[in-house]
């Protein structure tokens, strides 16, 4: 018993090793899945030993040492993200024990992504409140009394001095918000933001944008001025989704995403937790995501910060003690959605946004090991409060994390699209990118 725990350490050892050297290579990835089951044998050799000696506490080894299935195992041997997902899938992953769903969520984030790689973004709201759109959850809709005015949107030179603060403070990605329902009868507007993405990819930052719904034009016009990501999410279920819009449909919203994707441009698309909805609706909007054609490149996960005076905002305060708006979304919630997030789409960035402030540093760390890696950074998400850029490297000074270097996403991007549709017309549209401007 002796030799075999021995030998199960060294295992654990090089495993471990492999793991934390990341590569995209198939030797590593093959060499990785052995070390992984010799430890997996070793481990459930060594159990087994122990179950077997006397001891006072009559300690039984569970069936599955690990608790896995098969199909957790093929996910986390899988070496490229999958497009067919059945609910019935995506839901007996969500349903594993929550340890040993963190777990497989962290090793296959492994292979796909170095775990000591977080990207840092920065939000800017270019355009504040007016919006004509009934979301329950948004203070910036005219239809709710939130103390939110509505602002024009702002200059050019304003917003490229907020991006160069942002870069100055490590910020990887400036992403500029306006609230507008789509860009009709937008010209002059479309016109200046597409200066602020020309300045913003200038200064050597990703740039990225949610402006409503946008038509196949507007997307192109976005594309060839060097828009990197647009983010349009889907916000939950289609089953749930009339409990929290009316205003605009399901697939006004996949159309949105389809438009974006067609003209080249990464799409940014993800959702909310804490609306209301129950672990089936968070189920089924994994699997709006997942069977895409092509998984967005990034996933931003929320968790709902109920505002006095929005619909969800009130009925949260009517249930509180206090008497204001409470947030229900438990971290749990967030942890589970992160890990289940990564195993099914495992070539995607997972974005922790709005609630992020609520999180210990403790939690935040954990999400990171379940396979986040990104987080919005800097003074403000777009109505509600976010931790600040002295905060969060002190957090990463501490747990060994760094920010993530664009290099790095656009080489996990390039693998996760290689030899697909989606991948050539994304190769096209860098190509038009970079091409010099005849400006």
């Amino acid at each position: 018993m002796r030799n075999t725990h021995q030998t199960l350490k060294r295992a654990a050892s090089l495993y471990s090793t492999s793991q934390l050297k990341y590569s995209a290579s198939s030797t590593l990835r093959s060499q990785s899945r052995l070390l992984h089951a010799q430890f997996r044998s070793l481990s459930s050799a060594a159990g087994s030993q122990v179950v077997n000696s006397p001891a006072p506490n009559k300690y039984q080894k569970p069936d599955s040492f690990a608790g896995r299935n098969s199909l957790l195992q093929a996910t986390i041997a899988a070496d490229a993200p999958r497009n067919d997902w059945t609910k019935e899938e995506i839901r007996e992953i969500y349903q594993t024990p929550l340890m040993e769903l963190v777990y497989s969520a962290s090793t296959l984030h492994r292979r796909f992504f170095d775990p000591a790689s977080v990207q840092l973004c920065t939000l800017m709201n270019i355009k504040t409140g007016g919006c004509s759109e009934d979301c329950s959850y948004c203070a910036q809709s005219i239809r709710y009394k939130t103390g939110v005015k509505a602002t024009k949107i702002s200059s050019v030179d304003e917003v490229l001095q907020a991006a160069k603060i942002a870069k100055e403070n490590g910020s990887t990605r400036f992403c500029m918000g306006a609230a507008w329902r789509d860009m009709r009868g937008r010209k002059t507007n479309l016109k200046n933001i597409k200066a602020m993405v020309r300045g913003v990819r200038e200064l050597g930052m990703e740039a990225c944008v949610t402006l409503g719904m946008i038509d196949g034009n507007q997307a192109a016009e976005l594309r060839d001025a060097g828009l990197t990501a647009y983010n349009h999410n889907v916000d939950t279920s289609r089953e749930y989704y009339p409990n929290v819009i009316t205003t605009r449909t399901y697939d006004e919203r996949l159309k949105t995403i389809n438009n974006v994707r067609q003209a080249g441009i990464h799409v940014c698309s993800g959702g909310i937790l804490g609306l209301g909805e129950d672990d089936a609706d968070r189920v089924s909007f994994l699997y709006t995501v997942a069977t895409m054609e092509s998984h967005p490149e990034s996933f931003p996960i929320n968790a709902l910060v109920p505002i006095k005076g929005t619909p969800l905002g009130d009925a949260s305060a009517a249930k509180s003690e206090t008497g204001e708006p409470e947030s229900t979304v438990t971290f749990h919630d967030t942890v589970r959605m992160v890990a289940t997030a990564r195993l099914v789409l495992p070539g995607s960035v997972i974005r922790l946004a709005a609630g992020r402030i609520n999180l210990t540093e403790s939690e935040q760390v954990l999400c990171f090991m379940a396979g986040a890696n990104a987080i919005f950074t800097g003074e403000k998400m777009l109505t509600t409060p976010c931790s600040g850029w002295d905060e969060d490297k002190a957090m990463f000074d501490r747990w060994g994390l760094r920010p993530m270097l664009p290099d790095e996403l656009h080489g996990s991007e390039k693998r996760q699209h290689a030899g697909t549709e989606v991948g050539l017309e994304q190769e096209r549209a860098d190509a038009v990118r970079m091409a010099p401007s005849s400006a």
